[in-house]
């Protein structure tokens, strides 16, 4: 019998390699996860090859705690995996999911019927003046998009992050620079964060869980 043991975050747990959040609509899944049952809570399997995110937690555990009620910005949410499970830790708070591509919008407008604290925005990213009214200020902004230039989509989106809260930019090598080294991209987007006033604490390289990706953790600092 799997027996689940807390992590860092209070409603996350772990088994090995996986991770499991406490299921917000019991009895159902988001992509066929596995569902399992312990102390009368019911939690989804949370997998690091399938989210960026789950790959962080178990790499670095102590990025982040979130209030039940937490307001999240996730930039490039894509069909809504890590989005559910960022649903699951705050279910009195809210995602508010920005996605472009109309096929990943499409499932994630059909998950965000039946998550109520999914809040679908199909919008670019690079332009955060279109969602500006409907997010304000948000405790936990996280970045997932595969465009160029993923720093300065960041640095758009980081007056919209309250002053005490954190960032987590997922920086995708390849689709920053194919050529380069990407401990070498890596060390680019740091310093063009920093350049800016941003603070980044923390640089955390997410193989063997996601190849040519690393996680950076960061504050606003003074690019307001």
């Amino acid at each position: 019998m799997v027996s689940l043991r807390a992590s860092t975050h209070p409603r996350i747990h772990r088994d090995g390699s996986v991770l499991f959040t406490p299921n917000l609509l019991p009895g159902t899944t988001v992509h066929g996860e596995r569902l399992l049952r312990e102390g009368g809570r019911e939690y989804r399997a949370w997998s690091p090859r399938r989210s960026k995110l789950a790959a962080l937690l178990l790499l670095d555990p102590h990025p982040f705690a979130l209030e039940k009620d937490a307001p999240i910005l996730y930039l490039g949410a894509g069909t809504g995996t890590t989005a559910s499970h960022l649903s699951d830790l705050v279910p009195q708070g809210a995602v508010y999911a920005v996605e472009m591509a109309p096929r990943a919008f499409e499932k994630l407008l059909r998950l965000a019927e039946v998550r109520h604290n999914i809040v679908p925005i199909m919008a670019d990213a690079r332009h955060p003046e279109a969602y500006r009214g409907l997010v304000g200020e948000s405790d936990f902004l996280y970045q997932d998009v595969a465009q160029r230039d993923q720093a300065g989509i960041l640095l758009r989106n980081l007056p919209l992050l309250r002053e005490a809260g954190l960032a987590i930019l997922m920086v995708k090598a390849r689709s920053v620079d194919v050529t380069a080294e990407p401990e070498a991209v890596f060390e680019r987007a740091r310093r063009e964060l920093e350049g800016a006033g941003a603070h980044v604490h923390r640089v955390v390289p997410l193989s063997p869980y996601q190849k040519d990706h690393a996680a950076l953790l960061l504050r606003p600092g003074q690019t307001r």
